[in-house]
């Protein structure tokens, strides 16, 4: 196949073509403001379906005038348009806020991610052996009969996923009543601390 009308320099003339079938099944679509019957709404129409793919693919003896063609398209698109303009005012007039800018949120991603300090309930917490852990409860459970979990969890020190496991095999969950959302000890724990704090 030969191109009609290239008169770009490095612009190869003469092509291979190759066609294919066995490719994604697409639809021509065209747009526009016109109302007529056909197109849907006025804006969008299919045109067609797609049935054949065609690759264009230089021949041997242009190959080399595509390759210069190719690192010229990349060389123009490696070119930075950007200038530098200096101002000749050196009061920086330009530079001072105007009536009306005060108040403007910035734009600078910095100024709107601010650090905030790491809280206390976030860092890292150590599990403590579970015999001593029962104990540090038993002894909390003597001062006070109901418990929230937030409570515990700052008292002891101690994961939040960890002090549940024990809170189940040590207390009842209150989930009506005055003491809605908190633990207490079972029955039979209630007696023995009731009988060491007798003594």
């Amino acid at each position: 196949m030969e191109m009609a009308g290239s008169d770009a320099v490095n612009m190869s003339k003469t092509y291979s073509l190759n066609m294919f079938k066995d490719f994604v099944p697409m639809c021509v679509f065209s747009e526009t403001s016109q109302a007529s019957v056909f197109i849907l709404g006025g804006k969008v129409a299919m045109e067609g379906k797609v049935e054949h793919k065609f690759d264009m693919k230089p021949h041997g003896e242009n190959i080399e005038e595509y390759g210069k063609l190719c690192r010229e398209r990349t060389n123009k698109s490696m070119i930075k348009n950007r200038q530098i303009q200096v101002i000749d005012n050196d009061r920086g007039v330009l530079m001072r806020p105007m009536p009306g800018m005060i108040g403007l949120v910035s734009s600078n991603a910095k100024d709107k991610k601010k650090t905030q300090p790491v809280k206390q309930s976030d860092t890292k917490r150590t599990r403590r052996d579970r015999g001593e852990l029962e104990d540090i409860m038993f002894k909390l459970f003597e001062r006070q009969p109901n418990w929230a979990l937030k409570q515990l969890v700052q008292e002891t020190d101690q994961p939040a996923q960890f002090l549940k496991e024990i809170l189940n095999e040590l207390c009842v969950y209150n989930k009506r009543g005055a003491n809605q959302g908190t633990y207490e000890l079972k029955p039979e724990y209630k007696k023995s601390v009731e009988d060491t704090s007798a003594e």
